[in-house]
């Protein structure tokens, strides 16, 4: 009976042991279509940077997969009053030097985001805080300048930076070396090749999947395909969707989609060149088909929407209608404007589809325009569309998420006067959205987006075109669940047989 018992625990032990070594992997290796902009994360927030740095920092809140605000680094929160927010925070929490994170840090962390000297493209969506001070190592006492209704949605993308080593090293070192409390710390970045990360094994909240991610720049879409189909990555982003069918017939890929609250939408420069006659932006509007670009070019991996919104965002609203197609109307404007073969620059990078850019070429090109593409690398492309008017290009296209799902962080940082993103003014859109973040009663904040999306339309410094899915090609064995704000957690992600 005993050598039977025996017999049946080394089977046991050699099935367990068989297993392990089966769903053991050491390095995850994922294709990105650009390299990190920054990896300083109170700086650029592109998708590609944020893929990056979200494994290396934690936020003071996060979301969980049902899209729920839910603690991180803040254990709970309260309301003083309207104004007044206390965080307890976590006390089992060391960044990857072996510190303690304390209410200093994140005071620090919050009062950096909002200093106007950092020059955040961030500062839009947290310039409602006053200030943020520790009154105890594990308590801080946030004041906001107001009441602020998407507070809460907006933090969900602070991430926690130590005090004491940004203050050593300083902003530029820190972005070279940047040093977070995340599940993975940097071990090499070579710009514009790949991003190493290693495990951190004093992570609090569980030990990380993967020993090492390699997050590596293939900026050629037909490359990162081949790199997943071959084994040489796991994980690839920004699959065009007429590539996905052949993700899913490859016996060892996948195909991971979900839809976002991501929007493909179309920049029109209100203060420069010829775009600056509302005239030329209505005929753009008019020539774009918006339909047959989700029809032609997303295969099913998105729809059409009428404003620069989608389901997933606070805020958003299918009151206000956008421009029908309708080609002999955009004809008849920019013959009205005296624009007939005007140079229109559309600014572009690798990091968009370039069949989308050209589709919107060809098509406000037949509206009597004459569009020139001007591609450049992300950090050119970023530095021109938040740049003076008169250097931002004509248009643009852009795929915008503020992964807060709140239009507060959608139209106000694109279009509110003095924001980096706008190159428009308009006093009610203003005196719209300003209320809107101020007050909490939530069916007024509703009105309010309604009076500003009537704005847009009809002055159109910019106009959505659909909602984007998340589409991804990935490993057979790799288990995970994209979500509505694309964060690329690798703590979320496991290996199995």
């Amino acid at each position: 009976m005993s050598a039977r018992i025996a017999s049946i625990a080394a089977v046991l032990l050699a099935l367990t042991a068989s297993t392990a070594l089966a769903q053991s992997k050491d390095t995850l290796t994922i294709d990105l279509p650009n390299d990190a902009a920054t990896l300083d994360p109170h700086l650029q927030w592109n998708t590609d940077s944020y893929s990056i740095y979200r494994n290396i920092f934690d936020n003071l809140l996060t979301r969980d997969v049902k899209g729920e605000i839910v603690p991180q680094i803040a254990k709970s929160w309260k309301y003083v009053d309207d104004k007044t927010l206390e965080f307890q925070i976590r006390d089992d929490v060391t960044f990857q030097d072996g510190t303690k994170l304390t209410a200093e840090d994140v005071a620090f962390s919050i009062n950096r985001i909002i200093d106007p000297k950092l020059k955040s493209p961030q500062l839009s969506q947290f310039d409602q805080i006053a200030k943020a001070e520790a009154v105890s190592p594990t308590v801080v006492k946030m004041t906001t300048k107001s009441p602020y209704p998407a507070l809460l949605a907006q933090l969900v993308k602070l991430s926690i930076v130590p005090k004491a080593y940004v203050e050593k090293v300083g902003d530029q070192e820190f972005n070279l070396k940047p040093l977070g409390s995340g599940p993975y710390k940097m071990a090499n970045w070579q710009k514009g090749v790949q991003t190493e990360l290693e495990a951190y094994g004093s992570y609090w909240r569980a030990k990380p999947p993967f020993q090492k991610v390699v997050f590596r720049t293939v900026p050629d879409v037909s490359t990162r395909i081949a790199d997943l189909k071959t084994g040489k990555a796991d994980l690839v982003r920004d699959v065009p969707p007429d590539q996905a069918e052949s993700i899913k017939s490859d016996s060892n890929s996948q195909v991971l989609s979900v839809p976002t609250e991501r929007i493909g939408y179309l920049f029109i420069n209100a203060q420069g060149g010829v775009t600056k006659d509302v005239r030329v932006r209505q005929a753009i509007a008019y020539a774009i088909d918006r339909q047959a670009l989700v029809e032609a070019l997303l295969e099913g991996y998105g729809k059409p929407v009428e404003v620069l919104g989608a389901e997933p965002v606070f805020g958003y609203t299918d009151k206000i209608k956008g421009y029908e197609y309708n080609l002999d109307k955009a004809k008849e404007l920019v013959k009205a404007a005296g624009a007939e073969g005007a140079t229109v620059e559309f600014l572009t990078s690798p990091a968009y589809s370039r069949a989308t850019v050209e589709a919107i070429q060809q098509m406000v090109n037949e509206a009597g325009l004459k569009v020139e593409i001007s591609s450049s690398d992300q950090a050119t492309f970023l530095k021109r569309r938040q740049g003076d008017p008169a250097n931002a290009g004509g248009l643009a296209f852009g795929a915008w998420s503020c992964a807060c799902q709140d239009v507060d962080g959608v139209i106000f940082p694109l279009f509110r006067t003095g924001s980096i993103w706008a190159k428009y003014s308009n006093e009610k859109f203003d005196a719209a959205v300003d209320k809107a973040r101020v007050i909490l009663d939530q069916k007024e904040r509703l009105k309010l987006y309604e009076q500003a999306y009537q704005v847009l339309k009809d002055d159109v410094p910019g106009m959505g075109l659909y909602q984007a899915y998340a589409l991804y090609g990935a490993a057979k064995k790799l288990k995970w669940q994209p979500t509505a704000n694309e964060a690329m957690f690798v703590m979320d992600m496991s290996w199995q047989q």
